[in-house]
């Protein structure tokens, strides 16, 4: 799941790039997460150091803009490691990045990438994982959401 969701995350990361190319900490989250992934071993000081530090990056963004979302992705995907619901979080974040960055297509885009993201999970997974994220188009636009509940 870890690797699923830094996969997500990864995916929309040129969108925080583009705007804010100085700015490498959800990238860090990202081969944070990756190098968890690869090698099995982490500190939970540097997993929680990447996931907030990709946090920050996205307070400092553009409130509802799709870098402030792409920072929030790889914070929850890095964040895999402490608690593996945040593995939605990864997807569920670069969803909502995918639909900020062109609002007016936003129903295609963010259907594509959901049917992305379900493709690359594992067929056991998928039904539970994508039945919790929600997609709607609402008022002209998209909402996504995350449904917790029971078992989250």
């Amino acid at each position: 799941m870890a690797a699923w969701a830094a996969d997500c995350a990864e995916r929309v990361l040129p969108l925080f790039e583009r705007a804010y190319p100085e700015d490498d900490r959800p990238r860090n989250a990202i081969e944070t997460c990756r190098a968890w992934v690869r090698t099995g071993m982490f500190t939970m000081a540097g997993i929680r150091g990447a996931s907030l530090a990709a946090h920050a990056a996205a307070r400092d963004a553009e409130e509802g803009s799709a870098a402030q979302y792409a920072a929030r992705a790889a914070g929850q995907a890095v964040a895999t490691a402490h608690v593996p619901q945040h593995a939605y979080g990864g997807a569920y974040y670069a969803l909502k990045a995918v639909a900020a960055a062109d609002p007016a297509n936003a129903g295609v885009n963010v259907a594509r990438e959901r049917e992305w993201q379900a493709d690359r999970l594992a067929e056991g997974l998928r039904e539970e994982i994508m039945g919790r994220i929600i997609v709607q188009e609402r008022g002209g636009g998209v909402v996504v959401r995350l449904r917790k509940g029971e078992g989250f």
